[in-house]
């Protein structure tokens, strides 16, 4: 039997993705869910090792073949001058093929993150390691600088590097408010799938993300190592992700702070919660996403939901993805007040 372009493209994804979870009985499991023979899979695996894209490791087994490419820029060399230039010589001839949503997401978020380097760091060498399978693609830039996290502690004279962290999850954060609006990391950090800063031993990222070889490299970085990566085939586009955080005219209006990656246990303290607060005057509306947060402090809710929402009226403070625990503690301190 025959199917149409479409219908292939969604089993040879569906095949893709199970090679990835480490599917057991992947012939089965195919067959089964798109209603084909095993010896339809088998065809379209076959080809899948003919076009370089998996390779066979022993019976039933698969993987992704992935390449791997690595840049090096040098400041001395007068590398380091245009943020566009890694995109254009390394990134651009390997997504050529891909979507022109994929395209802009990468050129925005590699240049952006370039930018950093080029302008903040101090950096004299820059690396760019590019990885890349028919599923995703994955960037690493790695600079020998002064790290992100001691660069925006020492400027805003904060306490510590967890403080730091925590600022650059609201956006609007920049050491040069003359040259640069501190939209960038946030935004990228929104469009890509994954996202992640690791420098001076602490690690900022708005997914999860457990690939321990990748991690294992960046902990070896002296300066500051971002790892970014897209789904080859998303539908996001860099319009709707600043849509969402922009009023009509376009401007920054909105944060969205994912506690769970700021604290390490449930927040309870009032010192908590205005690490939390600090800033939010720069935005009309501010969501606290509580996914993965089990409970909180009375505390730091009243700080919060109260104190502070009192101090700000004009600033809408919306709590999102609350359990019955949290969003018991937030009834409590509302209807207390």
């Amino acid at each position: 039997m025959k199917y149409t372009t479409e219908k292939k493209q969604t089993i040879v994804l569906y095949i893709l993705e199970k090679i990835v979870a480490e599917t057991q009985s992947l012939s089965k499991v195919v067959a089964e869910t798109f209603n084909i023979s095993t010896n339809t899979v088998h065809t379209y695996l076959n080809e899948l090792i003919e076009k370089g894209i998996i390779e066979k490791q022993k019976r039933g087994k698969y993987n992704l073949v992935n390449t791997h490419n690595e840049y090096t820029f040098k400041r001395s060399a007068g590398d380091l001058i245009s943020d566009t230039l890694p995109y254009e010589v390394c990134l651009e001839k390997e997504i050529k093929h891909l979507g022109e949503n994929v395209r802009r997401i990468w050129s925005y978020g590699l240049s952006e993150m370039v930018n950093n380097v080029i302008d903040h760091s101090n950096a004299e060498n820059m690396k760019v390691i590019i990885i890349q399978n028919y599923l995703k693609t994955y960037v690493l830039l790695m600079d020998d600088g002064v790290g992100i996290f001691e660069k925006i502690k020492n400027h805003f004279d904060l306490p510590n590097l967890d403080e730091a962290i925590c600022e650059l999850f609201k956006g609007k954060l920049t050491t040069d408010e003359a040259n640069h609006s501190g939209e960038g990391i946030f935004f990228t950090s929104k469009m890509m799938d994954v996202f992640l800063i690791s420098s001076s031993g602490k690690i900022f990222t708005s997914s999860k993300f457990e690939d321990d070889n990748i991690l294992d490299i960046s902990s070896k970085v002296k300066g500051t190592c971002v790892l970014m990566s897209l789904s080859n085939f998303t539908h996001k586009t860099p319009k709707e992700i600043f849509d969402q955080y922009s009023d009509i005219e376009g401007s920054f209006i909105t944060t969205r702070i994912p506690l769970k990656n700021i604290f390490d246990a449930a927040p309870v303290s009032r010192s908590q919660a205005k690490r939390v607060c600090n800033r939010l005057e720069k935005f009309e509306e501010a969501i606290l996403d509580f996914d993965g947060i089990e409970w909180m402090g009375q505390g730091f809710a009243h700080q919060i939901f109260v104190v502070f929402q009192k101090a700000h009226p004009e600033i809408s403070i919306v709590p999102q993805n609350m359990n019955d625990s949290v969003e018991s503690m937030y009834n409590h301190v509302i209807k207390t007040n």
